[in-house]
């Protein structure tokens, strides 16, 4: 409206007596949020395991089922997949539909 001012870090609008705040708060961009196969939510730190055999790209060891990933890292910009190393196969990037939270 034309009747809005500045009071201090509020606008005010005189026509209806409603304030709000002249920056933004500081509100976290939309976070994704990484779950399991299972839908519990996964943290960095946390500790995974692998649901399936899966082959792994550069290696010719694949990952067998119930291989434990410690000290997982959520990836950046991608809630569907983490990182993270096992015993034998150090660098991992894997999608989160094929891990069980330990």
């Amino acid at each position: 409206m034309e009747n809005t001012y500045p009071d201090g870090d509020m606008y005010i609008c005189a026509d209806c007596a409603h304030e709000w705040p002249q920056q933004q708060a500081d509100i976290e961009e939309h976070v994704a949020v990484a779950r399991d196969v299972h839908g519990n939510l996964l943290n960095n730190g946390d500790t995974v395991v692998v649901i399936k055999d899966l082959k792994v790209k550069g290696s010719s060891i694949p990952l067998k089922q119930g291989t434990v990933i410690r000290n997982i890292r959520l990836v950046d910009g991608g809630a569907d997949h983490i990182e993270g190393n096992s015993d034998k196969i150090k660098g991992l990037v894997l999608k989160v539909c094929f891990l069980k939270k330990a």
